[in-house]
């Protein structure tokens, strides 16, 4: 049976309960992604502020049938001026919805959407390296390989090496069935 395609929606206040779980649980963001427990209070009020999307960053649920799947999330990325900025996204899949097929879709949806509604040329994404279902969701979704950044994530203790993914505004282009 094939999985439905992920809708990408705001956050709502009922939705608050995802990112608490997250913030909480070391296996509700991902293993890969728990850096330690998060201020909830402080997500609340970003939400009651600008319903957690800004310029320079962002978050949305990941929706399917059964109801939230995660969230998926942005930040501008710059590369020493302002004016060369990029966005890096990632996925929080909750444990019971990781498996599935979501995390290429989801993220092919965010990159669409950041290329719809902002001007950047491109959008990058860092996985561990051990993380291989995230680097094959990545490449789903169209990213490229592009290298490795050594020491760049503290997890668990110790230092993490990551795999950079990127896709640029054409080759998304190129490759979206909506054009």
């Amino acid at each position: 049976m094939e999985q439905p395609t992920p809708v990408l929606r705001p956050v709502t206040a009922a939705d608050l309960w995802v990112l608490e779980r997250q913030a909480d649980e070391p296996d509700a963001g991902g293993v890969f992604n728990w850096s330690g427990f998060r201020d909830i209070a402080g997500t609340r009020r970003r939400f009651e502020e600008h319903r957690l999307i800004t310029p320079d960053a962002g978050c949305l649920v990941v929706q399917v049938p059964e109801g939230v799947a995660g969230v998926v999330t942005w930040c501008r990325v710059s590369y020493g001026v302002p004016a060369w900025s990029c966005w890096n996204i990632g996925i929080q899949l909750l444990p019971e919805f990781r498996g599935r097929g979501l995390g290429g879709p989801a993220q092919q949806r965010l990159v669409a959407y950041l290329f719809d509604t902002t001007p950047v040329e491109r959008v990058e994404a860092y996985t561990d390296v051990e993380n291989v279902a995230e680097q094959r969701a990545l490449e789903r979704a169209g990213f490229t390989l592009e290298g490795t950044v050594r020491s760049a994530q503290f997890r668990e203790g110790r230092w993490r090496t990551v795999h950079l993914y990127s896709v640029l505004r054409d080759e998304f282009k190129a490759a979206d069935p909506r054009t």
